[in-house]
């Protein structure tokens, strides 16, 4: 006896009491098959000898069955696959089910399918009570447990080529194959079969019987067991998808999306996409399932005029999302998965598209539009936002940038208008300030020109900025009035202001009534301490300058001080103002 068995013996005999009973779905591998209560009763006897675990059951129609177990399904698989590679049971044993199987004889008194009666032969007697001889049952002799390899060889060819590429597929996923899937079992192909017989105990043959190639699948489907994988059809949406409705279920349509979300542990959602439209609207949707938060920022992915691919991966999820247009109607898919659990992902992944298919119809555009609406959701899903917005400036004509340095610290992505990327080119901790530089040339609309004048006290003073994170999608001017230069402990490179300034406004420029720069607004407080309403403080001009001359940039100045009408100064600085963004 292996020690591998004794373990799993054991394993089962210090399991709770009644607990086999209440495993009625539970593995056994089946060793023989007798057609008489006398003769399966002595190979019973025998096999128990040899083996732990040896049971015997009636099949019905005078056929008495001895199997080994029960155990869970691939415990089953790996002690039938040991004992028959080590010539302990026969060859043509297999799993099989507690429902193959009625009234127990083996071991006497045993009642390991919860029975209410004991089995008795043809002659009338009970197992506990063994028969003189029991009459032959006038039966036909059994099917044959597996096939010969020209029985084999037969089977095989009623196998579709889709149903030979999976055995291919299985193949090389098990590790026996390295070739193409191509439908044609030529020597590689009938090669890796041997070798696979060969490693679960079978006779390498090289042509696989209906048994083993059902073996085969079973293994290579393993991964997607308790998915629940169905195939559905969509009405609303105008699609046939196969989906693991065992880990899924509908929740609502919300256009152009059919929502698919978790009910278990598994952090999985799937969306049907159903819409018409051209190809700038497929282009646009490419454009709008990036910024959702189910779709992390990197990732390949490709945009064609009649179809597009985005994968986002990161740490905690991946996300696949496939559309195509087709007679003005834009179908497909997103699948979210979790990280780590690659080879499943891809197995649903394939089988979901290659059962992708269009029904008549698309999502009605009204469907769904009960529901809360948001500026923070699309369609229902929540978009990707920042952890920090502040205002910004232009300084010179490349696109460079000064903020305030706390939008830069510990950003994994910085953004000038959401759309380009920027990197630090030098900060200021003691004053808050940062420069910035687009890691692409841009071409400002204006750029500031700091002021040389010194402004005089009480002076009208505006301060651009995105007040509200840029929910308004452009900047707002604030007015209000200079009311020192120095800062509250008479710091000569900060200036007070009395201004209503809000937090998105830091990092914003502050320009004179001539639109000229004094400087920038700093932060509303800092840590424990929290300033008055209606005071702010300002880095000034002669600050920031020279920290741009420190990062290579020559600022513009100006000593104009004439004034404009409160329209064009709100024209000039709000052209000159960038919304910064720090995305974790």
């Amino acid at each position: 006896m292996t020690r591998f068995f004794m373990v799993v013996v054991c394993a089962i005999l210090l399991a709770a009491p009644g607990a086999r009973a209440q495993q009625a779905a539970e593995a056994w591998v089946q060793i023989e098959a007798q057609p008489s209560l006398a003769e399966a009763r002595d190979r019973a006897r025998d096999y128990a000898g040899q083996l732990e675990d040896v049971n015997g059951f009636s099949l019905g129609a005078g056929w008495y069955a001895i199997a080994l177990g029960p155990y869970a399904e691939a415990e089953a698989n790996r002690v039938l696959r040991q004992l028959r590679a080590q010539g302990v049971i026969p060859r043509d044993s297999y799993i099989a089910r507690s429902s193959d199987y009625e009234l127990q004889f083996w071991p006497v008194g045993a009642n390991a399918l919860d029975q209410t009666e004991a089995p008795t032969d043809p002659s009338g007697a009970t197992a506990a009570q063994p028969p003189a001889e029991a009459a032959e049952a006038q039966l036909p002799d059994p099917e044959p447990l597996d096939e010969t390899p020209a029985e084999a060889r037969a089977s095989e060819r009623l196998l579709t080529r889709e149903d030979r590429a999976e055995l291919q597929e299985a193949l090389k996923w098990a590790g026996f194959y390295g070739g193409r899937i191509d439908a044609a079992f030529g020597r590689g192909t009938r090669g890796a079969m041997s070798r696979w017989q060969n490693a679960y105990g079978y006779e390498a043959t090289g042509i696989l019987t209906t048994r083993q190639r059902a073996e085969l699948l079973a293994q290579y489907n393993a991964v997607l067991e308790g998915l629940g994988l169905e195939l559905v059809q969509d009405e609303g949406a105008g699609i046939e998808i196969e989906l693991p409705t065992g880990i899924i279920a509908f929740e609502k349509y919300e256009p152009p999306f059919a929502h698919y979300t978790a009910t278990g542990d598994i952090d999985a959602r799937v969306l049907l996409i159903s819409q018409t439209g051209t190809s700038d609207t497929l282009a646009g949707l490419y454009d709008i399932m990036q910024t959702l938060e189910i779709v992390p920022e990197t990732g390949p992915r490709t945009l064609e005029s009649d179809a597009f691919t985005l994968i986002g991966e990161d740490a905690y999820k991946i996300s696949h999302t496939q559309a195509w247009l087709k007679d003005g109607q834009i179908k497909g898919f997103t699948l979210v998965w979790p990280a780590g659990d690659e080879e499943r992902r891809t197995r649903l992944l394939g089988r979901m598209q290659e059962s992708f298919s269009r029904l008549d119809g698309v999502l009605d555009p009204a469907a769904g539009e009960g529901a809360a609406q948001s500026l923070d959701l699309v369609s229902g899903l929540e978009i990707r936002k920042p952890r920090l917005n502040r205002s910004g400036f232009f300084v010179d004509d490349s696109g460079a940038v000064v903020t305030t340095a706390d939008v830069a610290e510990g950003c994994r992505r910085i953004t000038i208008d959401e759309d380009h990327e920027a990197e630090v080119a030098t900060r200021d901790e003691g004053l808050g300030i940062a420069v910035l530089r687009p890691l692409e040339r841009l071409a400002p609309m204006a750029v500031a020109a700091f002021q040389q004048a010194v402004p005089r006290l009480k002076s009208e003073i505006a301060v651009a900025g995105y007040s509200y994170g840029g929910v308004l999608g452009a900047p707002t001017l604030t007015f209000g009035k200079l009311e020192d230069l120095h800062g509250l402990n008479g710091e000569d490179k900060v200036n007070r202001l009395s201004v209503d300034a809000l937090d998105g406004d830091a990092g914003g420029p502050v320009v004179d009534a001539g639109g000229a720069v004094l400087g920038m607004l700093l932060p509303n407080g800092d840590g424990d301490r929290k300033l008055p309403d209606g005071v702010s403080f300002a880095a000034d001009g002669a600050a920031l300058k020279t920290l741009l001359e420190q990062a290579g940039i020559a600022p513009a100045a100006t000593s104009d001080t004439d004034q404009m009408p409160p329209e064009a100064l709100t024209s000039s600085a709000a052209r000159m103002t960038v919304l910064v963004s720090c995305w974790d």
